[in-house]
């Protein structure tokens, strides 16, 4: 049976971790094991940026930096529009729920971009891929300094004192910044072996943060969470993050066609300017927030990421058809058209047809068209062979 294609597919990785938080909630690490898991969870981080690093290419870089007009819109979502949101946001919900989840909430707009995701997404929806990774990654960057001061403006993070707050930068820098320095750097030496390997490095990338998801949320287990929580707050957990979700995908639908980007820049607006990174958002919040309190203040950030990749999926899929349906219509007709050979051409092909081709079609339909490209081949280059 076929899903309607106005439902969003589910990501599988959505299902893991709602997996891992219910592992947490029912089988928490304590003692001796979440220190040690925690130092697992550290180290995972680090590799994670490390190879963030290594993936990033100059060449990508060049391609992007010069487009300063929309790193700057992203740069404004991120850390301007976002905290406005987040303000806007804990000044309604005060009185709601429970205070701490009230300061995760304002934490959560405080953060960087994502990266990996943000990428994926704008490659998977035509975009403008090189900007994504310019946006993106300097959207970490400066998150490593603006995260902590726009803390300290906002939020009372349990650690006072300015000593502790340049331990906070301390650790956020060692731990985030400096592997993604290192990895970038030695991109010339093992670069190479990162894009060959994309497929087996996948793993390290979301099993870091099912890691960092695990150990994070067996703490907040550990210390009481669903104690202290019910569904009701959930519940308004959910529809505040989807609220601001919603509010800051449509200002930047809206910037970006009063700024006039070209569809690959929107793309890139779309999904860099409107997520929070989860990976980074962990560390910082252990780095600035008191032990006790970690576990609340992180809740909000991982319903806001399952949320964003759920919706970001979904639209990224819905603007890969678009663009292929556009592609499909605009091809030449008559003798000289290209055959669909790929799935996603052949679907393109079909819906410029009204058609649909069933899942167990599929295979059938592209080994025939496959047969019929590769006579079409033969048939063209007979004349040239007898002209020879």
């Amino acid at each position: 049976m076929r899903r309607p294609s106005f439902l969003p597919s589910v990501d599988p990785f959505l299902l893991w971790l709602i997996s891992v938080v219910a592992a947490a909630s029912l089988l928490p690490v304590r003692g001796a094991a979440a220190e040690a898991f925690g130092l697992l969870a550290d180290l995972a981080i680090a590799l994670l940026f490390f190879l963030h690093g290594a993936k990033l290419s100059r060449q990508a870089i060049v391609q992007g930096i010069g487009n300063w007009r929309l790193h700057g819109l992203v740069l404004a979502s991120t850390y301007l529009l976002f905290p406005a949101a987040g303000l806007a946001t804990a000044r309604l919900a005060a009185g709601w729920i429970n205070p701490l989840l009230v300061s995760g909430l304002l934490f959560l707009t405080l953060l960087p971009s994502t990266v990996q995701s943000s990428i994926a997404f704008t490659a998977m929806a035509r975009g403008n891929v090189a900007a994504a990774v310019c946006s993106a990654s300097l959207s970490n960057l400066l998150g490593i300094l603006l995260t902590p001061l726009l803390v300290g403006l906002f939020l009372q993070t349990g650690k006072g004192g300015a000593g502790s707050d340049w331990q906070a930068v301390q650790s956020i820098v060692t731990q985030l910044l400096l592997p993604f320095l290192a990895g970038h750097f030695l991109r010339p030496l093992i670069g190479g072996f990162v894009d060959r390997n994309k497929k087996i490095l996948m793993p390290v990338d979301r099993g870091s943060i099912l890691l960092v998801v695990y150990s994070a949320f067996s703490a907040a287990v550990v210390n009481g969470i669903w104690h202290i929580l019910d569904l009701s707050d959930l519940v308004v957990l959910l529809v505040l993050s989807a609220a601001i979700l919603a509010v800051i995908m449509a200002v930047n639908v809206a910037a970006a066609r009063l700024a006039g980007l070209s569809r690959e820049d929107a793309v890139v607006l779309l999904f860099c300017g409107s997520k929070k990174s989860l990976v980074s958002g962990v560390p910082m919040a252990g780095a600035l927030f008191a032990p006790a309190q970690v576990g609340m203040i992180v809740l909000p950030l991982m319903i806001f990421h399952q949320l964003q990749l759920f919706v970001c999926a979904w639209l990224a899929a819905r603007f890969a058809r678009q663009y292929d349906l556009a592609q499909a219509a605009a091809a030449p007709a008559g003798p000289d058209a290209a055959i669909p050979r790929t799935p996603a051409a052949i679907a393109a092909a079909a819906a410029v047809q009204g058609l649909a081709v069933p899942d167990a079609c599929a295979p059938g339909v592209a080994a025939n068209l496959d047969l019929l490209a590769r006579h079409a081949e033969r048939l063209r280059a007979a004349p040239e062979a007898d002209g020879a």
